[in-house]
C-alpha cells in the first residue's frame, strides 16, 4: 500500500486516494492526517471546515475537548511541510464513528491491515520493498523503470542519513537542500519541477522518466559521498555540498543534451506510461 519503505513521512493509499502518515516509533503506530481522511470518507470540498465542524461537535458531545491531538509537520499541495493536525489509528476510529460514510466500514478495515503490514515489515524489511514494488507493477510501471525507483529510494535514504549525521535538521532544512539539489541539476526547485509536470499532490519521483531518475539518484548521491568525504558540519556547510553534488549531475544532464538534442526535463508525468519506461 505504501509508495516508500523508509521511516518518516509516507503516502498511503485507500481506494487510490493518497493519506499522508508517519510512523512513531515510540508510540508503534501511525499518525494519520486527519483532513486527509475526512476526504476519503466524505468526498467534502472543504475537508479542513468538515474537521473544523467535527472536532467542535464532538467536543460538545463529550462536555470537554477533543483528545490531545497532535499537529505534525507534513508534505502539503504546494511542497512544503506544514502542520497538519493528526490521529493515531485509536483516535482515528473515534473519530470515523462521528462522520457518516459507506466508506467507514472499509477504511476501518484498512486501518488494521496498514499497521500490520507495518509491523510485518520492521520485522523483514524486504516486504516493504516487495510491496512498493508491487504498488507500481498495479499502476502500470515498466520493471526497468520499477528498479530505478527503488534504487533511488535507496539513495535518497543514503542521503538523509548523513544529512542527519550532519546535523541538518528534519524537515524545512532538509527540504531546502533538496530543492538546492533539485536546481542544480534541473534548473526547477521540486515546486517549479512539480508545476512543471503538471502535479499537485502527486510524488515528483513517481513521475519521472528512467533519464530524471538516474540523473536525480546522480547528484544525491554525490551529494552524498562529497559529504562523507568532507565532513560538513551543520546545514550551512551541507548546503554548499549540496550545490555542488547537484552540479556534478546538471554537466552530466547539459552533456547528455548536446549530444541528443532532447530534453531532459520534460513535462511527462505518470499518466503517459509510455514516457515512463512502458
Amino acid at each position: 500500500m505504501g509508495l516508500k519503505f523508509m521511516d518518516g513521512n509516507d503516502i498511503k493509499l485507500f481506494n487510490d486516494k493518497q493519506i499522508r502518515t508517519k510512523w512513531d516509533q515510540d508510540i508503534n503506530d501511525y499518525y494519520f492526517s486527519i483532513i486527509d481522511v475526512i476526504e476519503v470518507l466524505t468526498e467534502s470540498s472543504n475537508p479542513s471546515r468538515y474537521w473544523s465542524e467535527l472536532k467542535k461537535k464532538i467536543s460538545e458531545e463529550q462536555g470537554q475537548p477533543f483528545e490531545n491531538i497532535e499537529r505534525l509537520k507534513l508534505p502539503a499541495k504546494d511542497g512544503k511541510m506544514r502542520l497538519t493536525d493528526v490521529a493515531n489509528t485509536k483516535q482515528l476510529l473515534r473519530i470515523i464513528q462521528s462522520v457518516p460514510s459507506p466508506n467507514a466500514e472499509p477504511f476501518k478495515q484498512w486501518l488494521a491491515q496498514v499497521g500490520s503490514e507495518r509491523l510485518d515489515e520492521i520485522a523483514n524489511p524486504e516486504l516493504a520493498i516487495e510491496r512498493s514494488i508491487e504498488t507500481y507493477r498495479k499502476k502500470g510501471y515498466s520493471e526497468e523503470w520499477i528498479t530505478q525507483r527503488i534504487r533511488s529510494i535507496e539513495t535518497r535514504k543514503d542521503l538523509t542519513a548523513e544529512w542527519k549525521r550532519s546535523g541538518v535538521k528534519e524537515g524545512k532544512e532538509y527540504a531546502i537542500l533538496t530543492n538546492e539539489i533539485s536546481k542544480a541539476w534541473s534548473g526547477k526547485s521540486v515546486k517549479e519541477y512539480k508545476e512543471y509536470k503538471g502535479l499537485k499532490k502527486e510524488g515528483l519521483r513517481d513521475n519521472m522518466t528512467n533519464i530524471e531518475l538516474i540523473l536525480n539518484m546522480l547528484a544525491e548521491a554525490s551529494t552524498t559521498e562529497i559529504s562523507k568525504t568532507e565532513n560538513p558540519e551543520g546545514f550551512k556547510e551541507s548546503k554548499n555540498v549540496a550545490i555542488r553534488g547537484g552540479n556534478i549531475a546538471g554537466n552530466a544532464r547539459h552533456e547528455l543534451e548536446e549530444n541528443t538534442g532532447r530534453k531532459v526535463v520534460n513535462k511527462s508525468n505518470a499518466k503517459d506510461k509510455k514516457l515512463l519506461g512502458k
